[in-house]
């Protein structure tokens, strides 16, 4: 008896120093709450490329790669600890500002690294704040912003802009009908007065209710209210991006070419995931030959909605507007390297 009790407790030492060991390597994911866990699933497929696996530099097999300035190391604390989590937040949901204007850089409040990519338009409000609790962790911090009330927070926003529209919507209607109905009676005192008709010529004048404007902006802050909420659990999605017309005429074709180019390197960071000439991220594909390759109305809808074409990419829709996604793909065409002797290897 005493034997097989010895061999219990040896055994149940081993499995406590296993159970140990596992959750030091893999950064305590045993003890994670279901949003960080949901945070590290995000971060291994958006950031880990780039920040590493422990958010050490060099990590990353895309980091010696990247152009100057390089990942911040997100495990060191003194320097992380300095950063809010709306900070954070704002990082990485920021809008992608042109870093070639001199204004954008000098601006304090904004993150002007072209490379560090937005994902404001694809994940959730939720997950990113998941994203910024999963970081935290890589320097021994935690998630401290109220996530869930700030949840609450939009569903009450919503609440009240929707009794506001609705009060307002139905006041406009009985406008409407009242207008209406003055209108139907002055048809009918003209239609008895018919030695006037012959002198009467009717200009037809758009009446504008107050009613109908105050309507209009409750419905505007209705459909933000709305948005917004519908964007902190769900992923933003685009309609399908149609067929563009992507003829330009010949005087126009460098302007927009170099303006594409201006925004693949200084607004986008392109040349963080992708290489040209050997120089360049290695996340994407290269581009070297893109001109050749692609074709561009395919270029433009990838540009404009990633996920529309591919729903698990690792590109995140960076929110390119119609101008943009024409001079990025006016760039991208004229990529036309010569074909190389070996075949570009495909990224790791």
């Amino acid at each position: 008896m005493k034997g097989e009790q010895g061999m219990q407790r040896v055994l149940v030492k081993i499995a406590v120093v296993v159970v140990a060991v596992f959750a030091v390597t893999s950064g305590c994911a045993l003890f994670e709450d279901e949003r960080t866990a949901k945070g590290r699933k995000l971060y291994h497929h958006y950031c880990m490329h780039c920040h590493g696996e422990s958010g050490r530099q060099q990590e990353g097999f895309n980091w010696e790669r990247m152009p100057d300035p390089r990942p911040r190391d997100l495990s060191e604390s003194a320097s992380m600890s300095t950063f809010s989590d709306k900070e954070i937040f704002d990082t990485i949901s920021r809008d992608m500002r042109d870093t070639s204007l001199q204004a954008v850089l000098d601006d304090e409040n904004y993150f002007a690294v072209s490379t560090m990519p937005t994902f404001k338009y694809t994940l959730s409000e939720e997950e990113l704040w998941a994203v910024v609790g999963y970081v935290r962790t890589l320097h021994g911090g935690s998630l401290t912003f109220d996530v869930d009330g700030r949840k609450a927070e939009l569903e009450s926003r919503f609440q009240a802009v929707t009794a506001e529209h609705d009060q307002a919507k139905q006041v406009m209607e009985e406008a409407l009908e009242k207008q209406e109905a003055e209108e139907d009676d002055e048809d009918m005192d003209m239609e008895d007065e018919e030695d006037d008709l012959e002198n009467y010529e009717e200009e037809e004048e758009e009446i504008v209710l107050p009613e109908e404007e105050a309507y209009e902006k409750v419905a505007e802050q209705f459909e933000a209210a709305k948005t917004a909420l519908e964007n902190f659990s769900k992923r933003p999605k685009i309609s399908q991006i149609s067929r563009p017309d992507l003829t330009v005429v010949e005087p126009e074709r460098v302007t927009l070419q170099e303006k594409g180019k201006n925004l693949y390197f200084n607004k986008y960071g392109c040349n963080g995931c992708h290489s040209i000439g050997d120089v360049g991220g290695l996340v994407g594909p290269a581009l070297d030959r893109a001109g050749f390759r692609l074709n561009d109305t395919w270029v433009y809808r990838w540009v404009r909605y990633p996920q529309g074409m591919k729903k698990h990419t690792r590109m995140p829709n960076l929110g390119l507007d119609d101008g943009d996604a024409r001079a990025v793909t006016a760039y991208l065409e004229t990529l036309r390297a010569p074909k190389p002797d070996k075949p570009i290897p495909p990224p790791e």
